[in-house]
């Protein structure tokens, strides 16, 4: 059967809180340059209320790639939890306003809308801290399987692994995808995270994903190695599809024997590198969905991340479909 979304997206609801900053400032406020670091909600109002001249939208890594993929023209849909409230109001809004499917009833109760508090330098390395709130809040009751079998992919969020509550959730996601002969893609998020989780999502690779994403440092973390060529070596031999980024480098595509070195597409300037692996995802599993050749997928998949870093925050400015 014809699937009505290309892509259903399941991950952290977060609103965005992009603000640019100096070196200076992180000092101040004890910030590790570069890193996402989860903090509590008294912390999270003490640096939302220091940020100036900053930028709400909804956010959250897969959120991200869900818009990518509308701008590029495709169906796509997510699944995310969301307080009623201020913030949760806008990420509803924000998400839908460009193309997004998104229905998740928002709680009533309980904590408030999660938050991702973003400080771009100079340098564009973004600095993120992030107050989890009501996105870790999701259930397995969120998940409906009609709108899972919709969707040709249902693409996870490898965050959502650390609540016991949304793995039940990714799960019951993954085997109605299955019944439904649909596939699976899961991203690793981040390095830390695979460090939490490695022996699952090891187990998750081999038994439940079609379709793997991961950057330089979290196949390493994965796989335990201490280069790119022996985590290549490895994921290959799971004879999945796994679209491996490389920042600059561009990106390698494996797919058993298949292999694909993809440059990177070029850049006038990089001004915030937010939502450069989201956006990679996104212009991939477009082309994915459209049957195209995976070297190609990778192509979208460098051109959409470029416009993403091309300018400030996590969000298309040009419309991707032009692009490609």
């Amino acid at each position: 059967m014809k699937a009505s979304y290309d892509v259903l997206g399941i991950g952290n609801a977060i609103v965005d809180v992009l603000a640019r900053t100096d070196d200076e400032f992180l000092r101040f406020n004890r910030l590790a340059k570069g890193a996402m670091s989860l903090i509590d909600a008294e912390r999270a109002e003490a640096l939302y209320q220091a940020m100036r001249g900053a930028v709400e939208c909804s956010g959250g890594s897969c959120a991200n790639t869900m818009a990518g993929i509308a701008s590029l023209g495709g169906r796509a849909a997510y699944i995310g939890k969301v307080r009623a409230d201020g913030l949760g109001w806008t990420f509803r809004h924000d998400i839908r306003s460009v193309g997004v499917a998104f229905d998740t009833p928002a709680a009533t109760s309980g904590p408030s809308t999660a938050r991702c508090l973003i400080f771009v330098t100079p340098d564009a390395q973004r600095t993120m801290n992030t107050y989890l709130g009501a996105c870790v809040t999701l259930t397995a009751a969120d998940i409906d399987p009609v709108l899972v079998g919709s969707a040709a992919v249902t693409y996870i969020e490898g965050y959502l692994w650390d609540p016991p509550d949304a793995k039940a959730a990714v799960v019951k996601a993954m085997d109605a995808a299955h019944a439904a002969g649909r596939q699976v893609a899961l991203t690793l998020s981040d390095s830390f995270c695979v460090d939490r989780w490695r022996a699952e999502f090891l187990d998750l690779v081999r038994t439940r994903v079609d379709i793997l994403f991961a950057n330089e440092s979290e196949l390493l973390s994965l796989y335990q190695v201490s280069t790119f060529d022996e985590a290549l070596q490895a994921v290959r031999s799971e004879g999945k599809v796994a679209a491996l980024t490389r920042s600059a480098k561009g990106s390698v595509v494996v797919r058993g024997e298949e292999v694909h070195v993809v440059d990177a597409a070029r850049v006038g300037q990089v001004v915030d590198t937010t939502g450069a692996g989201d956006l990679y995802a996104a212009g991939f599993l477009y082309g994915f969905t459209r049957g195209l050749p995976l070297a190609e997928c990778a192509r979208i998949g460098g051109v959409a991340a470029a416009e993403i870093i091309s300018h400030f925050g996590a969000r298309p400015e040009t419309p991707l479909k032009t692009l490609i």
